[in-house]
């Protein structure tokens, strides 16, 4: 079978023939992908950026951790799923012995390993999975909504985290697929004003327009930072950057309201400078979002089941498998929010 696959460490990724995943392991599902989701994270590995060299001694390894498909097959000992069952797959494996595991919070594990970086992933016909890592999708949601749940999470949680509530002012810097989930999981936790912050995403904005936002500022153009902070007024009750730029920390800071909270739910590819007087000056809070515990998994699910339409312009590309070095290039140009593949489109 076709699969697209990070094959040494160095810059790049190829799509090549592998063997396709034999019966289940003990406890394992083989899924077929429906449609599986390029991340961010992928284009790091593409890049080969230095926060992803520890998983050289997996290579060989498929990459595609935000997927869905339909149960193939299941391994001994699974009574939780049977063939034909939809599931979302949760990427993040604990490894069940460390103290956070043995306390119930396998996504704060110490050792964990990740479908799509440690063992095969999702852009493939077939992936096997743990079945605990499993959840089963909600009867009529849609492949490209399942593929949407992983990425959601991030939204989810990075708003629970900021504590968004009825009425409050949020800002979200970076309009890409997480930005744009973070912003449609504020509207639904009662944000009273939206305002995304990006830098030349025209077509990002225009996806977001789609999903109706109409309030956004360009900091490329001449009057970005001045357009912000008339925006901003009094304040934002809640910053959430989703944008991966180290400079937008400082902005943000500086356009929250007094006692305001800034959610980091980005990883910036180098060290980020910190204005620690705006902190202070502010009483504002800074906090991060990182790793999705259940809770976010079934808040994502349930917004994407009671509000499809919100999410639906998200997918601005479907390709097939074949395709996926030209969704890498879209996804890198910014000309998608999200490139979704379909491994057994043919």
């Amino acid at each position: 079978m076709l699969a697209l696959r990070k094959v040494a460490p160095r810059p790049g990724v190829a799509i090549e023939n592998v063997d396709a995943p034999e019966m289940p392991s003990r406890g394992e599902v083989l899924v077929q992908v429906a449609a599986v989701g390029i991340c961010g994270t992928d284009l790091h590995i593409d890049d080969w950026a230095d926060g992803f060299h520890a998983m050289a001694s997996a290579l060989p390894v498929t990459l595609g951790h935000e997927f869905c498909g339909r149960v193939h097959a299941v391994g001994e000992g699974v009574t939780a799923f049977k063939a034909g069952d939809r599931v979302v797959v949760q990427p993040a494996i604990g490894c069940g012995k460390c103290a956070p595991c043995q306390a119930g919070a396998r996504h704060d594990c110490l050792n964990r390993s990740a479908i799509g970086m440690h063992r095969a992933g999702g852009f493939a016909k077939y992936v096997s999975a743990p079945a605990d890592y499993c959840i089963a999708m909600p009867p009529g949601m849609s492949d490209l909504h399942g593929a949407l749940v992983e990425p959601l999470t991030t939204g989810a949680q990075a708003v629970k985290i900021g504590e968004v509530k009825e009425g409050d002012r949020v800002t979200v810097f970076g309009p890409g697929p997480i930005g744009q989930g973070a912003a449609a999981m504020a509207r639904l936790a009662g944000a009273a004003e939206v305002h995304v912050v990006g830098y030349r995403d025209g077509p990002r904005f225009a996806t977001l327009r789609k999903m109706g936002f109409d309030s956004f500022t360009d900091l490329a153009d001449d009057d970005g930072e001045a357009t912000l902070r008339k925006v901003a007024r009094g304040g934002f009750d809640v910053a959430i950057d989703a944008s991966g730029a180290p400079s937008v920390i400082n902005t943000g800071l500086s356009v929250l309201k007094p006692y305001g909270v800034f959610v980091i739910a980005s990883m910036p590819d180098h060290e980020a400078p910190l204005d620690v007087m705006l902190l202070v000056r502010g009483r504002t809070q800074l906090r991060g979002c990182s790793r999705a515990p259940d809770w976010a998994w079934a808040d994502a699910i349930e917004a994407l089941s009671k509000n499809p339409a919100l999410f639906a312009p998200m997918v601005t590309h479907e390709l097939a498998l074949e395709e996926g070095l030209e969704g890498f290039r879209l996804m890198r140009s910014r000309e998608a929010s999200k490139v979704i593949l379909r491994p057994n489109a043919s």
